[in-house]
């Protein structure tokens, strides 16, 4: 027995097997190579390779599989070229975009971790022919593989949303598709908490006397929020920090903020989740100055949207500087009456940074935008 987990990132199916003591191999379909809309799916293959039952009764899958031998089929071979064990060269210029698919795949499965640059311009090159879902959905798997990874280039969050979202678009009763995207979206549309279990797991392994699965990246406030059925305005009364601007800015010569939605297409009365990621600009050495103040962020959302919270405060971290990178979210509500268009929601973060070792420490405002699509 074996399983197949439709996981962005195989490590945390790791630590849940780690935790839950589980013996047998999980492979991860990160890509959806198999295609499945739905989880879970059963599915009995024989001696041969042959699959013999989708979804079997439990109260028969004896009588009918696991009791029985198969006779083998006229032939078992499987068809030339589609078996791989690792990349091979790239197609030609012009070779057709099946070719790119294939060439993308083997190199994101086996390539390693080098391979995510050209994995992801192979899936661009696969994507770029006729419109396919599928594509899509594996082109948003690879950038955000890259942006894990130390080979991160800028946007590569919000290109991961945008395919994400183009191939749900195309194929809306795709489920794992959907999950995907809830993963980071609002507590709105969340079927439950992603990621909840993980600090109840590493308790228990470490109370066993066992070191955790570690995770290359930790899963971000979205992953861990708990469902709601109502959206909760902040209402409270608070007093804008910078009203008239006269914070000097940053405008990422010391901290480098990027800012995305997900999703960033909503239907009026619908909620977004803001993400805002902050850098220090390690090419300058800067880092945060923790004597201070907490990290603020003030969002003023247009006329007739709702914030579940404002400001947005980070609490700094106990040693007196860091480098760390910062995460901020919040969510966003539509009007019921939105007018369908793109909707740019202003914010701005004030923190205090320093640059290099024994530089100037400063107190900066950096300005930073939020685009979200309301449609029909």
């Amino acid at each position: 027995m074996l399983g197949i987990v439709q996981e962005q990132h195989p490590d945390r199916a790791r630590l849940f097997m780690q935790w839950r003591r589980m013996d047998w191999p999980i492979l991860v379909d990160s890509l959806n190579l198999l295609g499945v809309s739905v989880v879970p799916v059963t599915v009995a293959i024989d001696e041969h390779g042959i699959v013999r039952l989708v979804n079997p009764r439990r109260e028969t899958i004896e009588e009918a599989f696991l009791d029985r031998t198969f006779e083998p089929p006229p032939e078992t071979a499987a068809p030339a070229g589609e078996a791989r064990t690792a990349p091979g060269d790239p197609p030609g210029r012009w070779a057709p975009v099946a070719a790119w698919r294939r060439h993308a795949r083997d190199l994101f499965l086996w390539g390693g971790p080098e391979a995510i640059g050209p994995a992801v311009e192979a899936f661009e090159r696969g994507a770029s022919g006729a419109p396919d879902a599928a594509a899509t959905f594996r082109l948003g798997v690879a950038y955000r593989a890259r942006y894990d990874s130390p080979a991160r280039e800028p946007g590569d969050f919000r290109r991961a949303v945008e395919h994400w979202e183009r191939a749900l678009a195309a194929d809306p009763n795709q489920y794992i598709w959907r999950r995907r995207i809830q993963q980071y979206g609002p507590r709105l549309d969340k079927p439950y908490p992603f990621y909840d279990w993980i600090p109840e797991a590493r308790a228990a392994v470490r109370a066993r006397g066992e070191s955790p699965v570690p995770l290359a990246v930790e899963p971000g406030g979205a992953e861990f929020a708990e469902p709601v059925k109502t959206f909760s305005a902040d209402t409270r009364p608070a007093t804008e920090p910078d009203p008239t601007g006269r914070i000097y800015r940053d405008r990422g010569e010391f901290v480098e903020i990027e800012a995305l939605a997900v999703p960033r297409a909503i239907a009026p009365g619908a909620a977004t989740r803001a993400h805002l990621v902050m850098r220090p600009n390690l090419d300058r050495r800067a880092h945060w100055n923790n004597e201070a103040e907490d990290l603020l962020v003030w969002v003023n959302p247009p006329e007739g949207w709702d914030v579940d919270e404002r400001p947005v405060r980070v609490p700094l971290p106990p040693a007196l500087v860091s480098q760390e990178t910062r995460r901020v979210e919040f969510e966003l509500r539509s009007p019921a009456d939105a007018s369908p268009g793109r909707v740019t929601v202003p914010a701005y973060a004030l923190y205090y940074v320093c640059e290099d070792v024994d530089g100037t420490c400063l107190y900066r405002r950096q300005d930073v935008t939020l685009e979200v699509e309301v449609r029909r």
